[in-house]
């Protein structure tokens, strides 16, 4: 029997719950999708899937309000003893008014909290000194106020995810193209900063912030997405070539700093931190914080417990996490990790669909494949994941990079 009630987690995409193993005690709602058919097959008792309502367009998904409120999540939890606790990826008003609605106990943090702290607008007011210690130089305008200085610079709307709502702006002409279609639109200008960037996930759990391991984010490269500024992976191996362990120190320290704010915030669990090592002045600048679980945290906790098996000691970070919502000691270190990687296929200009024959190929190769029938621009089609890193250097692919970049090549 479980010890204390079950956590059903719900998402749109099953792939975010995946941290840890459905058991009795860790049951998941999600879409049906042919991905979380093959989990379901291998978890049938703690895996829900929930069909598509009739007519839903191709590439569609019920979100997470949808899946809360729908009748098979329902009965579900009505039957579970005692009533569990509900997890989401992402809290939201709506999520916690469909919780409230129902008389479940929701695990995650407050969204007021999260949408403070992400939010490009007033995620500067609450980092407070820490926005001045890491932030890159930035203005907050409306977008019909901004000026052009002759030199590129990035524009945010309050709100994007992997790229989306963040312009490169190289010239005059492209900031009048803005603020003739979003002029009264608020927006925060930051100096464009040349160099590598990366993530960093921890944990804010009993009063102490856990830093997980840094990963190098893969960005822009054709034919992977059409938007340069668009994440479309992680890679563990490389961090340590790019990043002196000095820097590295920074990066963790960073890391500390804004989770010890977030503790006293009233936060708990997992949050995230995207940062550019700046080539020409050589230091780190904070880009990003992510105040929900990353969304690389499940492959990071994948390779953390094959390393576990082969007898390192430690928490996975989503094990860290799952701790600290439901606010048990969390009494070991993370468990290190320097190694694999994962790279993401989305919907381009010349690539609508993942196909069954590429994704063959570099099973054979020896990838995991995670197929996805979006079809939204930029969306998810194919992620691949490697035991082993696939970046050489910034930018450019090592030998099994070049491997999975010459199939995907096929699907084009």
């Amino acid at each position: 029997m479980p010890k204390g009630p079950t956590i059903v987690y719900v998402s749109r995409e099953i792939e975010r719950t995946l941290g840890k193993a459905p058991a009795a005690d860790y049951r998941i709602v999600t879409n049906r999708t042919s991905y979380g058919e093959s989990v379901k097959e291998q978890y049938p008792d703690f895996v829900t899937l929930i069909d598509l309502p009739d007519g839903m367009p191709a590439g569609k998904l019920l979100g997470t309000t949808d899946l809360l409120n729908h009748q098979a999540t329902k009965d579900l939890i009505a039957n579970i003893s005692p009533t569990p606790q509900i997890l989401v990826f992402k809290n939201t008003s709506r999520v916690e008014t469909a919780a409230l609605a129902n008389g479940w106990t929701l695990l995650n943090p407050k969204a007021a909290l999260s949408e403070e702290v992400e939010n490009k607008m007033t995620q500067v007011a609450w980092l407070g000194e820490l926005g001045k210690k890491y932030l890159p130089a930035n203005e907050i305008k409306l977008c019909k106020d901004l000026k052009w200085n002759g030199q590129t610079r990035i524009v945010q709307w309050a709100h994007g995810h992997t790229g989306g709502g963040t312009m490169l702006i190289n010239s005059e002409g492209d900031l009048k193209a803005i603020q003739e279609k979003f002029p009264n639109r608020m927006a925060r200008s930051t100096e464009y900063i040349l160099g590598p960037s990366f993530t960093v996930s921890a944990v804010v759990a009993d009063g102490k912030v856990f830093v997980g391991n840094p990963s190098y984010q893969i960005t822009g490269i054709p034919p992977f997405t059409d938007n340069p500024l668009t994440t479309i992976g992680n890679d563990w191996s490389v961090s340590f070539d790019l990043l002196s362990h000095a820097e590295l120190g920074e990066a963790e320290a960073m890391a500390g700093e804004i989770g010890r704010k977030l503790n006293a915030s009233g936060w708990k669990g997992l949050f995230g931190i995207d940062l550019i090592y700046d080539t020409t002045r050589g230091r780190i600048f904070l880009i990003e914080i992510n105040a929900r679980q990353p969304a690389s945290v499940t492959l990071e906790s994948v390779f953390q417990q094959k390393n576990r098996d082969l007898g390192v000691a430690g928490l996975t970070i989503f094990e860290a996490h799952l701790k600290a919502l439901k606010g048990e000691p969390a009494d070991q270190p993370l468990i290190p990790i320097n190694d694999g990687a994962q790279i993401v296929q989305r919907v381009t200009l010349f690539t609508k669909r993942a196909s069954a024959a590429v994704s063959m190929a570099l099973i054979a190769q020896g990838y995991t494949v995670v197929s996805y029938e979006n079809t939204e621009p930029n969306a998810d089609l194919m992620r691949i994941q490697s035991d082993k890193g696939i970046m050489e250097r910034h930018a450019k692919f090592n030998k099994r990079g070049k491997e999975i970049e010459e199939t995907l090549s096929l699907n084009n």
